[in-house]
């Protein structure tokens, strides 16, 4: 695990752990837009992620953020045609994106199946290695730019992104985007970021949230290394954040 600790965020409930999260993105992009001008997100999906921006999207607070100097990008998407509803970026239109003004040339989907490489999902996670590393500049070592906030969830197997226990995925440390392909859960084909890119953030904060989350919390945080237990090995630069609601945080040891 990382050198920096992870701090835990334990709320209530999981609604009210959705609402300070937002609250707590807000103010982590306005002060990013305040120090350099732009800010960088990367986006999760799942249940956790679209109940942030649900909650981002209601908040009073959400004008604060210059949604034209905001580069989104995903840590995962679902391999299936554009305009599939199980796309991680359609859910976040839904949620948020559709009801504010972004600059669409700072959205970067992850290519479809429907989109320029067909049904090639090497080809696809390849195009996107390269938009990534097309806006890190030549300097970035990592290959991938210097992201404010990478957003996780955590999935009751530990996993995060796209990244599966055991799987070749979580092993890959020479690519900054991966195709998986026969993932565990449906659908079996995905894009996803590496552990190093995921690592090469500013901060990176893990959502979970319910009962189901709790077994896989509590294992990721004893550190049984990311091969068995890949949220374990999802880690930023500056910070690492857990968000929890009390029912995922109830297995971890040592909490009452």
């Amino acid at each position: 695990m990382s050198t920096t600790a992870p701090q835990l965020v334990v709320h209530r409930d999981k609604e009210l752990m959705a609402q300070a999260t937002a609250a707590r993105l807000i103010t982590r992009i306005v002060d990013a837009q305040s120090a350099r001008g732009t800010a960088s997100v990367v986006l999760t999906g799942g249940r956790n992620g679209n109940a942030l921006l649900a909650a981002v999207a209601a908040s009073p607070a959400r004008d604060a953020v210059d949604w034209a100097r905001l580069d989104l990008w995903w840590g995962d998407e679902r391999f299936v045609p554009a305009e599939d509803g199980e796309r991680n970026a359609v859910q976040a239109g839904e949620e948020l994106l559709a009801s504010v003004p972004l600059d669409p040339a700072r959205v970067h989907e992850m290519p479809a199946s429907d989109g320029p490489d067909g049904p090639d999902v090497e080809a696809a996670a390849a195009r996107y290695a390269r938009e990534l590393a097309r806006a890190a500049g030549a300097d970035a070592r990592s290959g991938v730019p210097e992201f404010d906030v990478l957003l996780l969830g955590v999935g009751p197997d530990t996993h995060v992104a796209s990244l599966f226990p055991e799987h070749p995925a979580v092993r890959e440390s020479g690519l900054t985007v991966v195709a998986v392909r026969d993932a565990p859960k449906p659908p079996p084909t995905r894009i996803s970021l590496t552990l190093p890119a995921i690592r090469a953030a500013r901060e990176v904060w893990l959502l979970a949230a319910g009962e189901d989350k709790a077994e896989a919390v509590a294992q990721a945080l004893s550190d049984p290394g990311e091969v068995k237990a890949p949220a374990s090995g999802a880690y930023g630069r500056e910070r690492t954040l857990w968000l929890l609601d009390r029912s995922a945080a109830a297995k971890i040891p040592g909490r009452p």
